[in-house]
Parts: C-alpha cells; sequence; structure tokens
C-alpha cells in the first residue's frame, strides 16, 4: 500500500479509473486494497465452479500475466493524475491473490480450494501490509512497474506458504494442474 493516501484525486481518464481501482473498489473507505483483493478472490472463486481445474490453473496463470503487464500501464497513467502509487489503485492486489490462487484449486473439493484460495489471500494482504525487503525495493521501480511487482513478490511469498498448507491439507502436490 502507498503512503499516498491523501493525495486529492485529480480528473483522469474513466476508463482508467474503472480499471486501476478494480472496479471501484479502490474507492472503498478503510481497507481499499483488502476489498479489492477480496473482490479478486471471489472472482477466482467463481471461476473454479465453471471450469476444470487444469483450466482454471492455466486461466489463473494468464490472468496474473495479462494483469500484471495491463496494470502496469493502467497504474502508470494514473501516477500522472494521482501522484506515485496512490492508495486508490487496487488492480495489483488482484495479482497478490491469483498468485497463490494458481495452487489452491483441489479437483472435485470446493471446500479445501475455498480454505486453500482464503489462505492464500490471507497471506498475500499479511504480506502485502508487512513488506518484506524485498517487497520494499520492488516499489521503486518506475513507470507503474513498481506498483505491480510488489505485489507479485508478495503474492509469490504467499504461494509459497498456500503450497505448504495444500500439502498439509491435500497430503500431496500432485495434481495441482492436473
Amino acid at each position: 500500500m502507498s503512503d499516498n493516501n491523501n493525495h486529492p484525486l485529480g480528473e483522469a481518464p474513466w476508463f482508467h479509473v474503472i480499471l486501476s481501482t478494480g472496479l471501484g473498489t479502490g474507492f472503498c473507505p478503510g481497507a481499499p486494497g483488502t476489498v479489492g483483493a477480496f473482490l479478486g478472490l471471489l472472482i477466482w472463486y467463481g471461476l473454479s465452479f465453471a471450469v476444470s481445474q487444469t483450466a482454471l490453473f492455466w486461466i489463473t496463470v494468464g490472468l496474473v500475466v495479462a494483469t500484471t503487464v495491463v496494470g502496469a500501464w493502467t497504474s502508470r497513467v494514473m501516477e500522472r493524475y494521482w501522484g506515485e502509487d496512490p492508495r486508490t489503485v487496487v488492480i495489483d492486489e488482484f495479482v497478490g491473490t491469483w498468485i497463490p490462487c494458481i495452487v489452491a484449486a483441489v479437483a472435485g473439493n470446493h471446500l479445501q480450494t475455498a480454505i486453500l484460495g482464503l489462505f492464500g489471500f490471507a497471506m498475500f494482504r499479511v504480506i502485502d501490509i508487512v513488506k518484506t525487503p524485498l517487497c520494499r525495493k520492488m516499489e521503486r521501480v518506475p513507470n507503474g512497474w513498481g506498483v505491480m511487482l510488489d505485489d507479485v513478490v508478495a503474492g509469490c511469498y504467499a504461494l509459497i506458504l498456500t503450497l505448504i498448507l495444500r500439502y498439509v491439507l491435500v497430503g500431496s502436490l500432485a495434481g495441482i494442474y492436473a
């Protein structure tokens, strides 16, 4: 999350406002990053009912890659209007939530999928808020990439923790995308 919490929000292109704020969740008072990340989790969990586990794995990987690139672009645009790493830009929270979800789906078990997804979401948020040294270093990358990459790193840490919990719950790491 940015320290830029009180920067006035100037006029900005509506397309970028909608995209960068995670469909407006960035305007939620109190914890916009958590609200945005939770919307990302709900989108992913909804997909888990609509597609196979293998398809969900590849869709999630695709969402992470595409949203990271689009997020860097829209974040760069929004920084011109709202200052560096504005608090209302939460597209990065979607990516950070989806990274641990890459390994959260358990075929035929929506309860374990939900538990692992919620765990990955929670671990991502804790790590994103605490900011490990590598996350802090990534924040300094220019042109909108810093907004995204600190959450990518936090998401990767959460993915490792989610893999560990998956092993404990499921008893094996086999079948992550099969």
